[in-house]
């Protein structure tokens, strides 16, 4: 990795983390969200400064090159995102027609 990329890494990765962590304070974005967007900032600085690290987990998949290491620990990332998004949606989903058929009963009611 040239010392330009590892420059953009590492300012992507502190991005993340002061873009994530003004959301928080500004409250856009609730706590339990932010772990998972700091964890990533945190990670892309560490594979940053420890190439190592890339190399190890490139050779341990299999893959034949750092590049393609990355894009399937991003796609699985996502994929992940995903199934989180799709669970939440599943609970809010329930509790809303939870409250609307208790609303349609207490109109009733009234």
């Amino acid at each position: 990795m040239t010392i330009q990329q590892k420059v953009f890494a590492l300012i992507i990765g502190a991005g993340v983390f002061l873009v994530i962590l003004e959301m928080v304070r500004r409250r856009r974005l609730a706590e339990e969200y932010s772990f998972l967007w700091l964890a990533t900032g945190f990670g892309i600085v560490v594979l940053v400064l420890w190439n190592d690290i890339l190399d190890w987990l490139t050779h341990f998949i299999g893959a034949k090159t750092a590049t393609t290491t990355l894009f399937i620990f991003g796609f699985v990332f996502l994929i992940l995102i995903n199934l989180h998004y799709s669970v939440k949606i599943t609970k809010l989903t329930i509790q809303v027609k939870d409250l609307a058929q208790k609303l349609a009963i207490y109109e009733k009611d009234k």
